[in-house]
């Protein structure tokens, strides 16, 4: 595949991957993995994403799930920015997600808007129907808030927020990004609030389980991960359904171990008719003193009112300190509209530290 000419000095390539998904990342992929964290925290001033070529490797094939296309861009011959369009598979191809991420240096010049065309074309001749596309907005107080339309939360609109209104993207929701940081009284304070939750779950036990799943929570996990496309607030994202299966909970596990993440599932069991209906994952990289991700957390509607949620993110963060106790935060996302699940981030002691738009684009 040829290069693209997107201004003067500016081109955009296609990232070639090694033939084989197990085989060591190239070069190219190696300066492609720097270039995607540095441009990362150049918009954050964070390193929670970061992720070595070794770990993203894995993430950039196809799957039954996802069909991966990336890009980088160079400026005289210098990678400068990177590219992605992941095309999901559940609701037929028609739906994309993308994100275009350009070190600080280069904003401004006309780059991202060159580039943001031939990753549509390439969506558009796929067949996908709606892009999305996850941005974080860094606050400045000089820009005006530019509220989303669900009635809960606002970002800046600022550098980011205008690049996207000006290449037709609306603004369908607001995410949370908050943070717990471990200290002797946050570790008190889980444990006194599961000791409460336990009292009102008392039909309910907590089982655990680092991937791979061990098979007598495949059926469960798999049921729980189908509802946990469907049951989050999405606003008008028009997120599909997603099917899972015990081998899509399989490749899940694999990617993650082939990643070399580690990931601690805490569900909570109904005692008598053994269902697992919540869950919450912790997951964490290679580097066991960087941040750990706090990932999904879902209540079966079934089983809502028994403070199962409480249970499952304080019994999960309490085995997670025993094992990762050079991990001193945790990151976690979560929709302003989700009232629920902030409430207990905020009882457990997460506390808001940046803001996300998530974005849509009906192609035509």
């Amino acid at each position: 595949m040829n290069s693209i000419r997107l201004t003067d000095n500016a081109t955009l390539h296609p990232l070639v991957l090694p033939a084989q998904a197990d085989a060591a990342p190239s070069a190219l992929v190696r300066e492609y993995a720097n270039i995607r964290n540095t441009s990362i925290s150049d918009l954050t001033g964070r390193d929670e994403e970061d992720m070595t070529a070794e770990s993203l490797l894995p993430l950039l094939y196809d799957s039954p799930e996802f069909t991966r296309r990336q890009w980088y861009v160079s400026v005289d011959d210098q990678m400068v920015g990177v590219g992605t369009l992941n095309i999901l598979a559940d609701d037929g191809g028609r739906t994309g997600f993308t994100i275009i991420s350009l070190i600080r240096a280069h904003w401004g010049a006309g780059i991202g808007s060159a580039a943001l065309p031939h990753i549509e074309a390439a969506a558009r001749e796929a067949g996908v129907q709606r892009l999305l596309v996850w941005v974080e907005h860094p606050a400045t107080p000089s820009e005006t808030p530019l509220p989303s339309p669900t009635g809960f939360g606002e970002i800046p609109n600022g550098h980011g927020a205008r690049f996207l209104l000006r290449h037709g993207f609306t603004l369908e929701q607001v995410e949370r990004v908050s943070t717990f940081t471990w200290t002797d009284a946050s570790q008190q304070r889980a444990r006194d609030l599961l000791a409460d939750a336990e009292g009102h779950a008392s039909g309910y036990r907590v089982v655990q389980w680092t991937l791979p799943t061990p098979a007598e929570y495949i059926t469960g996990y798999a049921w729980m991960k189908e509802h946990m496309s469907t049951d989050v607030p999405d606003a008008d994202l028009d997120m599909p359904a997603e099917k899972w299966d015990a081998e899509r909970i399989a490749r899940h596990d694999e990617r993650h171990l082939q990643a070399g993440n580690t990931v601690l599932v805490t569900a909570a069991q109904h005692i008598d008719s053994g269902e697992l209906c919540a869950y919450n994952e912790l997951s964490i990289g290679p580097d066991s003193s960087s941040a750990t991700h706090q990932e999904d957390t879902l209540v079966l509607a079934s089983h809502r009112g028994h403070r199962l949620g409480m249970l499952v993110k304080t019994a999960g963060l309490l085995t997670w300190r025993e094992q990762h106790p050079a991990s001193d935060r945790v990151i976690t996302y979560n929709a302003e509209e989700n009232r629920p699940m902030l409430s207990i981030n905020e009882a457990i002691g997460f506390a808001a530290i940046a803001y996300e738009g998530a974005w849509k684009k009906v192609l035509t």
